[in-house]
């Protein structure tokens, strides 16, 4: 797969990735107020995942071949 529009989105998944892997991260030191941010934030990049995977399988599109 080629072309702007596949690299667009996976450079918007690349970035969804490190900031989950971040918020991860910030999790093992968070204080009490910050942990229910964070796993909120948590909540929605995956549910927006979910939802970007649903997409792809219905288009036919193969998850690995964009990041999924």
């Amino acid at each position: 797969m080629q072309g702007p529009y596949i690299e667009f989105l996976q450079d918007v998944l690349i970035t969804m990735h490190a900031n989950i892997r971040e918020l991860r991260e910030r999790k093992s030191f968070a204080n009490p107020e910050d942990l229910t941010y964070i796993e909120a934030k948590l909540t929605a990049y995956n549910e927006l995942l979910s939802i970007l995977r649903s997409s792809a399988d219905e288009f036919g599109i193969d998850r690995d071949a964009i990041g999924l």
